[in-house]
This record gives C-alpha cells, sequence and structure tokens, in this order.
C-alpha cells in the first residue's frame, strides 16, 4: 500500500479496498456501523496480523464519530457530539473509581491546527490534587484525574514519550488517554471525524514526523487515542481536483472522451505519485493544507472532545456537574 498521509482507519481500509476491488471483504477486519443520537458510528476492528499488514495499522479497536455540519456554530449539537463521544469511550473505559487517569495532550500549542491536545487539556476536570487539599469537598464518587500537554520535540528537546512515560512512573496512573491532532486523506473527512482507539499513537506520523509510539508497550499502562483530523496533503488535494476536473470533462463533453476516460483510468497511487513528483520539481515545500476557519473549529473540537472525556471518566456527573465544577 502506498504511503498515504492518513491516521484514521477507515481510510486506511477504504484505500485497500480500492487498490483490491476483487477483494469483498478484508480479511482480520470487522466493521459495525450504527447510529447514536442520530450521530453515525463506525466501529472498525482490526482482528489480526494479517489484517493490521493489509491496511498498515495495529491490531486493535477503532471507533470512528462523524461529526454533523456545522457542530462548530451548533451548542447544542456539540453537546449531543460530546455525550456520543462519551458513550463510546465508556465502551473502552472499565476502570474503578478509585482507579486514576491521565489525560495527555499532545501537539504544539503554537500552531493552532497542532494544538488540538492542549486545548483539550485545559477544558479537563483535574481532580487528583483536591482529595488531599479539599478532602471534605470532594465526594468519594469522583475519580482522581490530572492532565499534561507535554509540548513537542521542537520546543522541548526531549521525545514526547519519554516526558510521559516519567509522569507515568512518577504518579502511576491506570490508564492514559492522549489526544492529537491527525492528517487525513480525504478533504471531507478534515474536522468532520472523530477517531479513538485502544492501540496507542504516534505522534506526527500523519504528516510525516514520526516519533516514538505512545503504547501500552512503551508506558506499562492502556492507552486510548483521541484524535481528530485537521489538516489534508496538498498532494491530496491536487489529486481529488483533477479527478473532478476529469469527471467534469466526460459527462459535458462530445469529444475527446476516449482521452478523458485514459486519464481517469490511470492507477490512482502512480497518479498521486506523478503529482507529488511534480510539485517536488517546483518547490523542495511539503505541503500541508487547514482550512481558513480553524481557530474558531479547533476552539469548538477541543470543547467537544473535553466535555466527552469529562463525562465519561465521571460518570457520576451529569454535565451541568461539570460545567459547574470548571466555572
Amino acid at each position: 500500500m502506498i504511503n498515504v498521509r492518513t491516521d484514521l482507519v477507515l481510510e486506511a481500509r477504504e484505500i485497500y479496498k480500492e487498490n483490491h476491488k476483487n477483494e469483498a471483504d478484508i480479511d482480520g477486519i470487522e466493521v459495525i456501523e450504527e447510529s447514536e443520537k442520530d450521530i453515525r458510528v463506525t466501529t472498525v476492528k482490526v482482528k489480526n496480523e494479517e489484517g493490521a499488514q493489509k491496511i498498515g495499522k495495529p491490531k486493535g479497536n477503532y471507533i470512528t464519530i462523524d461529526i454533523p455540519d456545522f457542530t462548530a456554530y451548533d451548542g447544542e449539537t456539540m453537546d449531543r457530539v460530546s455525550e456520543v463521544l462519551a458513550e463510546v469511550l465508556g465502551r473502552l473505559i472499565e476502570i474503578n473509581v478509585d482507579k486514576s487517569i491521565l489525560i495527555v495532550g499532545l501537539g504544539n500549542w503554537q500552531v493552532t491546527p497542532d494544538a488540538l491536545g492542549p486545548k483539550v487539556t485545559e477544558k479537563i476536570m483535574v481532580t487528583r490534587h483536591l482529595q488531599s487539599v479539599m478532602p471534605d469537598a470532594i465526594d468519594d464518587s469522583v475519580r482522581p484525574v490530572c492532565s499534561i500537554a507535554p509540548g513537542v520535540l521542537g520546543i522541548t528537546g526531549i521525545e514526547t514519550v519519554e516526558i510521559i512515560r516519567g509522569v507515568v512512573e512518577k504518579i502511576k496512573p491506570d490508564l492514559v488517554i492522549c489526544i492529537d491532532a491527525l492528517a487525513a486523506r480525504r478533504i471531507e473527512r478534515v474536522n468532520t471525524t472523530i477517531q479513538i482507539g485502544d492501540t496507542g499513537i504516534s505522534p506526527g506520523a500523519g504528516v510525516g514526523n514520526n516519533r516514538k509510539q505512545i503504547s501500552e508497550e512503551n508506558l506499562g499502562v492502556k492507552v486510548i487515542a483521541i484524535g481528530v483530523p485537521t489538516v489534508v496533503d496538498a498532494v491530496t488535494i491536487a489529486n481529488d481536483t483533477i479527478d473532478l476536473v476529469v469527471d467534469s470533462l466526460i459527462s459535458n463533453s462530445s469529444s475527446g472522451n476516449d482521452f478523458y476516460k485514459m486519464l481517469k483510468s490511470l492507477d490512482k497511487n502512480e497518479k498521486e505519485k506523478l503529482i507529488k513528483e511534480v510539485i517536488s520539481s517546483k518547490s523542495n515545500i511539503d505541503m500541508i493544507v487547514t482550512p481558513k476557519d480553524v481557530d474558531l473549529v479547533i476552539n469548538s473540537l477541543s470543547k467537544i472532545i473535553a466535555n466527552g472525556i469529562n463525562m465519561a471518566v465521571q460518570p457520576n456527573m451529569d454535565m451541568e456537574e461539570i460545567n459547574k465544577f470548571m466555572g
């Protein structure tokens, strides 16, 4: 499989199926589609190493939530998505009330498309310290939660996983939840998809900056990753635009259809490789693109994810109580 820039398992599965049209199903991959509060939720289970090798993603469970249009402008819809996220996280979090949780906001807070993780940590209901600071005011049903935003290697000079491992060794949480900005293959997935997985995460993988994986294997504690694709590769945009132009020419032109159909039949991977080579020959800049309203969208997405996590890790509290606490 070509190294397409995507962190989304749904897209990796789609790409594999596009390249292997003769396969009705992918061995080792199970897909379950459902609807929660009119929001589509898709679970992809990578059940064995064969399935993992085919789509290039580790064995485990990946749950995708499709965010409705204009959610960033609609507080009621934002709350519905948060509730669905909380319900989905609840399936993966099996932890007693006395167990502690570490929330990690990955990414660079100085770069808006990469600031999702740090912005989420600002809105997390942290409670780990309260049992010692104000024990009389804290109910026994409140889970101890703490959070950090460790920054990126270019700012700290330290591998992110090393910072997290040091914190984990010191405070010994029972679960780590990481939040990060991802990269998508399809333009329509940008800022419209939340992916939750139980296999850990490699910061920067989607944009080619592979760092050491944050996983149970490296930390010694279960890791759940939550991400939203906030960027797409410029090569992808160019490739998709060419496809749209060719489709339009085929449907509207009375001549030259054979030539246009020949262009359409070109192997998608070869076409993307050619576009990348042409762009690279004109400029050494590797371009990643994000929507112009990214500031607003990141703020909304961080609130959705933080509220979802807060509800999932504090199941004995409702949204009103959490908002009052955060007040």
